[in-house]
């Protein structure tokens, strides 16, 4: 069984939406997103280097800067957030304060992003003034210095996410993460709708966020603002939980399958309609199982969405797909009939 991507017949040479990549580059991360993220997170609190709130944190990892403390800057990582631990802390303790600025002062040449003190300590004051003259943010937190290692990578991983806001309606189909798309007035809302009135969850409708979590799952959210409402034409905006309970929706989802609606033309005749191919969407560099539902007028796409959806979910847990296995099933009854005759 092949992969493939469909592929329409656009005019004047165009690339049609549904064979374009969703792509999106890495999030540029501040110092200050960082803090405004992980404040209540990671309690956080900043002490000095207000200024240099608007540094870039290049890498999503933090760093224990032990043996660049030391004196010894070979293959030390600047462009990672740097955590002073209870080794490192007892360490700068054990210098003169003398030596405890040349060596602050040598790792902040390195143009370090900040700097976090984890388990409470108290910030040295030599570090203090040197973090309001270089324009250094410098925190601490209360946590252990394991546990903000874990939460802050967790946390700078998010928000260095590719991130993308594409057009359509993400569902949740019987625990499948469904993303329909397609031209303005194709059905999108109305078949969400329909689905949530199956019983079925809305993810966000008209303009989900994408987000590439790890390197293999895009996550669908909605935008704070538009969580739980959707638009349909000739109703204006519906509050989802309101008229059909909090159950209804769902505060985020990975994308399992993509449902790409097109209008009913002779191109959509054309497609596969045994579905032994297997068609793929490129969304931020992850190829998701794709279905191209032709939309014609007096057509359910409550019923095939619920179906594709319900399809995918068997064939992901029991492998094959029912091309195959009508296949099989024809082959063994022609295996059958002629043995019979040849009896």
């Amino acid at each position: 069984m092949s992969v493939v991507t469909w592929k329409e017949n656009p005019k004047n040479g165009e690339v049609p939406f549904s064979q374009k990549k969703i792509e999106a580059p890495r999030s540029k991360v501040t110092v200050r997103k960082f803090f405004n993220a992980g404040r209540g997170r990671l309690q956080l609190s900043l002490v000095a280097g207000e200024a240099g709130l608007d540094k870039e944190i290049p890498e999503p990892m933090p760093y224990r800067p032990g043996l660049a403390l030391s004196g010894f800057l070979g293959h030390f990582a600047p462009g990672r957030i740097q955590v002073i631990g209870l080794s490192e802390y007892e360490y700068l303790k054990s210098l003169s304060e003398d030596v405890r600025v040349e060596r602050i002062e040598a790792i902040f040449r390195e143009r370090v992003p900040c700097i976090v003190f984890a388990r409470g300590q108290q910030v040295f004051p030599e570090v203090t003034r040197l973090a309001e003259k270089d324009g250094v943010p410098v925190f601490v937190t209360e946590l252990e210095t394991k546990i903000f290692f874990n939460n802050g990578t967790f946390l700078l991983e998010e928000l260095h996410a590719p991130r993308r806001i594409v057009h359509g309606t993400v569902m949740e189909v019987d625990g499948v993460g469904v993303f329909i798309e397609g031209d303005p007035g194709l059905g999108k809302s109305e078949t969400a709708l329909g689905l949530i009135m199956r019983g079925h969850a809305l993810v966000a409708d008209d303009a989900p966020e994408f987000r590439l979590e790890g390197t293999n799952k895009v996550i669908a959210s909605a935008k704070p603002a538009t969580l739980g409402y959707m638009e349909i034409r000739g109703l204006g905006f519906l509050e989802v939980p309101v008229i059909f309970g909090v159950a209804a929706v769902r505060g985020e989802k990975q994308v399992d399958l993509v449902i790409t609606l097109v209008p009913q033309s002779k191109e959509s005749d054309m497609l596969d309609r045994t579905n032994e191919r297997l068609l793929e969407r490129d969304v931020l560099g992850v190829k998701i199982p794709q279905r191209v539902i032709p939309v014609a007028p007096g057509r359910d796409l409550v019923n095939v969405v619920e179906t594709a959806a319900r399809q995918f979910k068997r064939d992901r847990s029991y492998g094959g797909n029912a091309t195959k296995a009508l296949d099989d099933q024809i082959k063994q009854r022609h295996a059958a009939l002629a043995r019979k005759e040849g009896e």
